[in-house]
């Protein structure tokens, strides 16, 4: 029977899926990822590979591709890791990292392309041959899907979502610049902005939610405080929903996609964030663009990168 191996490699822990050849997970280890240490983290990949193997009765000959999901620059063709910072190395080749157990190829992408290619094949975009992924955490991530296949641009790197601009000479974004998506919508992003509402004044249960958390915000308590009545929340709220679905918007005028699918935590306050989205792409994008596009929640959660690496 022929399998194919997955492989998250996060700057916390590493994990290695088996999949059949048609995405459905068998089963899954994790370790934690020996950052800094490239020999010991190819060695920890290739023993959970072996693991899974043995767990599922598949000899390594049944394996037919590897594929590596990772957060950083990288070059296909030389299956290399180019930089990542999160991981503390770079110029780190994974082509031969699992010889001489396993002779099949081994591919890698993005960790964020992987995951909307898992969402299209196994999850939210079942079914959808051009989707988008859109990933709110501490940045903005995404993923790009046309015709069933990544769309990786020129040089291998399109799909940096959360580098659009939406606000000309904005806020700093983490990449240098100013006025991304990201700024604004990521779940940073968010708390920034109910930051910046509560130093211009005004009553506000962030504030006691924010002293009782060690003087730290998160974006789930603007959500909680928005459904308590808060109306400092609801604003903050209100204001990242705009950049956020600006940010949409322009996905649909340029790409019509049949889904975009939003994942990440900031996707957990559910039909809450979606509905508000839905109402601003269609009021701005052009001339009922948007008709044929469906705006759903991400359905696989972190399998979601594991299945679409194992499947590249």
């Amino acid at each position: 029977m022929k399998m194919r191996i997955g492989i998250d490699l996060g700057g916390t822990n590493t994990v290695v899926c088996l999949c059949e050849e048609n995405g459905t997970l068998l089963g899954k280890e994790s370790l934690p990822t020996r950052t800094g240490n490239p020999a010991q983290m190819k060695a920890d990949m290739k023993q959970l590979a072996l693991s899974l193997c043995g767990m599922h009765g598949a000899a390594p000959d049944e394996v037919t591709q590897i594929g590596i999901g990772v957060p950083g620059s990288i070059d296909r063709d030389a299956v290399m890791l180019m930089f990542g910072t999160n991981l503390r190395m770079q110029n780190v080749c994974f082509a031969e990292a699992f010889q001489p157990e396993f002779a099949c190829p081994v591919v890698l992408d993005n960790d964020a392309n992987c995951a909307a290619l898992g969402e299209v094949i196994a999850g939210a975009g079942k079914g959808c041959q051009d989707a988008i992924m859109v990933t709110l955490g501490t940045g903005v991530g995404g993923g790009i899907v046309i015709g069933g296949r990544l769309y990786t641009g020129a040089n291998g790197i399109a799909g940096e979502i959360g580098h659009m601009v939406v606000a000309v000479g904005g806020l700093p974004c983490n990449c240098g610049r100013n006025g991304c998506l990201e700024a604004y919508a990521s779940a940073s992003g968010m708390i920034r902005l109910a930051e910046m509402a509560l130093e211009s004044g005004g009553e506000s249960l962030l504030r006691g939610k924010r002293d009782a958390n060690g003087g730290k915000l998160t974006a789930k308590m603007v959500c909680d405080a928005r459904d308590e009545g808060d109306a400092l929340a609801a604003k903050v709220f209100d204001m990242y929903c705009m950049y956020l679905g600006s940010g949409l918007t322009s996905l649909v005028n340029i790409f019509q996609p049949e889904r975009i699918i939003v994942g990440g935590g900031v996707a957990g306050y559910g039909e809450k964030l979606l509905q508000p989205l839905r109402e601003i792409v269609a009021r701005e994008s052009f001339q009922g663009v948007h008709r044929n596009t469906e705006i759903v929640r991400a359905e696989l959660g972190n399998d979601a990168g594991l299945i679409g690496a194992a499947m590249l």
